[in-house]
């Protein structure tokens, strides 16, 4: 690996520090207590140069038990553990429980360093290599290399040195993503410059000048400076110990817990879904609803289990669970965590993050747990389309591709093949649905329809968006357009400008209907350019007003009355020829005036000054001074 971060840990008193200092030439203990009282409080830092030219990052972890937060701090984003274990008193129970947390960090790779060989004779040493590796022997680190060492006669360094070298040349590029995720474990400020954030950069890389975001706030600050190894650096790239310089941004407000992130990628969350394990050594069951301490990243929140298919969880066993934070955290899906106990503070447990940002789930759910094995191991193609499916709604593929920290032109290729199987739904080029959501929505659309067009039978249609208000008024108008056409495409309905009809549907009066349409279109046709008041022909047809509101609405649909101005309809052929009449003499005499258009039509001016202000808004006459000309329209 080019980067790397080596972690200490191991009981109280070991000799960590001295360990560190005897390799790098750098005491990391720096806090006036921590030099009173001998022992290490707060994560240290130092930088160590490796044999073959390589420089390690170090952090320094205390040992002692009320410390052990600031040691699961440090424990973030380490690639190499030195698990320092001192000759004189062996194995102990910070020794176990740094160990049990390691494990459930899912951190691999450790050397074990046997401290303060001068202090035991050669029998006594040998007893305590045979105790070390039966500690080890059911851990990952039990083919760990076991080096005798002394920090005060230096007897061993060289060859720790050597083996630390030849193990991280053997160690893999760690995963990551494309993003920054530099989770925060240390904040000051410096005098002049302003604040600075130090931490293990887990993923992507920082430059100079960059715009991050601070999260879970979603604070907005940019790079000032950045330093490796107290060298100012221009860029710095995965598995570096960093320190930040950020302006816009107050020391106040930062902490240890806070993550360092591209600009709207990471999404805060207080609920997360989880495989979660018991530690074979916790004292008693994991009740559901228990009040823990999560350790995550950086951060300590405290949050209660929820457990998913059980009552409790048993002492080395393993259950899948959602976390409800008591704060925000930026979580990503794959981070390892650990969980301790309330009080009092106890190492319990710990898992791997499944989901950061899920919809609650109900207990003893069989599909919520079906679809939590798939989002825990199932492919990519399964991990999409799952949470397509779960999500119940039309989705961008720029919100998946967030999701999954993916190219977006990677997650078009893997909804395709989705697409391909007939799991999920296209809506318009960039948005996705499953296909059981969008086999509901047709049926829905379709019930709401057939109904409506029973109710309303002279109706063109429901309204579009009166029917994406009521209805689905969680869509946008535009992705709400793009289901209908999707709809309209296989043949299930008909868009006809701002209403929408089952295809096939046509509105038909009834024979009852039928007379009373042609009864009312006879009214209008009797005083072509002296028609009646509306309300007039439905008191005289006797007419209920909710009929006479459907016939309305017919007529003006079907071309068959006009609405010249408020409260007053024409029938379309009386408009028609009054403007045939009104072009005819503009042609021949170029202006026209009311008193000529009442004469002409043989009407008043109460129907004549609404009638031609119809014509002037539609182009078909212009005003000119108190007369009219043709206008652009009158000739189409």
């Amino acid at each position: 690996m080019k980067h790397i971060v080596i972690g200490t840990a191991g009981h109280v008193d070991h000799g960590k520090t001295e360990l560190v200092k005897a390799m790098t030439g750098i005491d990391t203990d720096r806090l006036k207590e921590e030099k009173q009282r001998g022992i290490s409080i707060e994560l240290g830092f130092a930088h160590l140069k490796l044999p073959s030219g390589r420089t390690a990052s170090i952090v320094d972890v205390p040992g002692h038990e009320k410390f052990i937060k600031n040691m699961l701090a440090g424990a973030c984003g380490i690639d190499l553990v030195l698990l320092v274990i001192a000759a004189d008193e062996g194995v102990m129970p910070q020794t176990a429980e740094h160990m049990d947390i390691l494990q459930l960090l899912n951190v691999k790779t450790g050397i074990v360093a046997l401290t303060k060989i001068d202090m035991v004779d050669s029998d006594w040493l040998e007893m305590v290599i045979d105790e070390v590796k039966s500690f080890l022997k059911d851990t990952t680190f039990k083919e760990a290399p076991i080096v005798p060492v002394s920090a005060v006669t230096k007897e061993g360094l060289d060859v720790l040195l050597k083996k630390i070298d030849e193990v991280v040349g053997k160690l893999g590029r760690k995963k990551a993503f494309d993003f920054l995720y530099l989770p925060v474990d240390r904040v000051f400020s410096v005098t002049g410059f302003g604040t600075v954030a130090t931490g293990t950069l887990l993923s992507g890389e920082i430059s100079l000048g960059n715009e991050i975001e601070i999260l879970p706030d979603k604070i907005l600050a940019k790079v000032r400076n950045i330093e490796v190894h107290n060298k100012k650096v221009t860029k710095a790239f995965q598995s570096q110990r960093v320190a930040v310089n950020l302006s816009g941004v107050e020391a106040k407000d930062l902490k240890r817990g806070c993550v360092i992130s591209n600009p709207d990628v990471i999404k805060p969350t207080d609920i997360i879904d989880v495989k979660l394990k018991l530690l074979k050594s916790a004292v008693k069951p994991l009740k559901n609803r228990t009040r823990i301490r999560l350790h995550i990243g950086t951060s300590e929140i405290m949050c209660r289990v929820i457990l998913l298919d059980r009552d409790e969880l048993a002492a080395g066993e393993e259950a899948y669970a959602q976390l409800l934070l008591e704060d925000k955290t930026a979580a990503i899906k794959g981070n390892n965590f650990v969980i301790r106990s309330y009080s009092p503070m106890r190492t319990i447990g710990g898992g791997v993050v499944i989901d950061p940002n899920p919809a609650k789930h109900r207990r003893f759910d069989d599909n919520a747990i079906k679809m939590l094995k798939i989002s825990e191991k199932g492919s990519i193609e399964e991990l999409v389309e799952n949470y397509i499916y779960n999500r119940k709604e039309i989705i961008h593929l720029r919100e998946i591709s967030k999701a999954f920290f993916l190219d977006i032109n990677k997650i078009f290729e893997i909804t395709q093949k989705i697409k391909e199987q007939g799991k999920i739904k296209f809506i318009g080029k960039d948005n996705v649905l499953s296909s059981e959501l969008y086999k509901e929505w047709c049926e829905l659309i379709s019930e709401i329809l057939r109904k409506y067009h029973l109710s309303y039978p002279l109706r063109q249609g429901y309204p579009k968006e009166e029917l994406r208000s009521r209805f689905f008024s969680f869509l946008s108008t535009k992705v709400f357009q793009s289901l209908l056409c999707e709809m309209q495409k296989r043949g299930i309905l008909s868009i006809d400008a701002d209403v929408v009809r089952l295809t096939g549907f046509s509105e038909e009066p009834s024979d009852e209907d039928k007379e009373a349409l042609k009864n009312i279109e006879q009214s209008f046709k009797e005083k072509p350019f002296s028609p009646p008041k509306w309300t007039s022909v439905v008191e005289e047809l006797r007419i209920d007003d909710e009929k006479a509101s459907e016939y309305l609405q017919y007529l003006l649909n079907r071309g068959c009355l006009c609405k010249v101005a408020e409260d007053m309809y024409f029938h379309t052929d009386a408009v028609e020829c009054a403007k045939n009449k009104i072009i005819d003499f503009l042609k021949q005499n170029q202006k026209i005036s009311v008193g000529e258009v009442r004469d002409l039509l043989g009407t008043s001016r109460k129907y004549v000054l609404p009638l031609l202000e119809y014509f002037d808004a539609k182009h078909i006459t212009r005003r000119d001074k108190d007369k009219r000309v043709l206008g652009s329209n009158a000739n189409i």
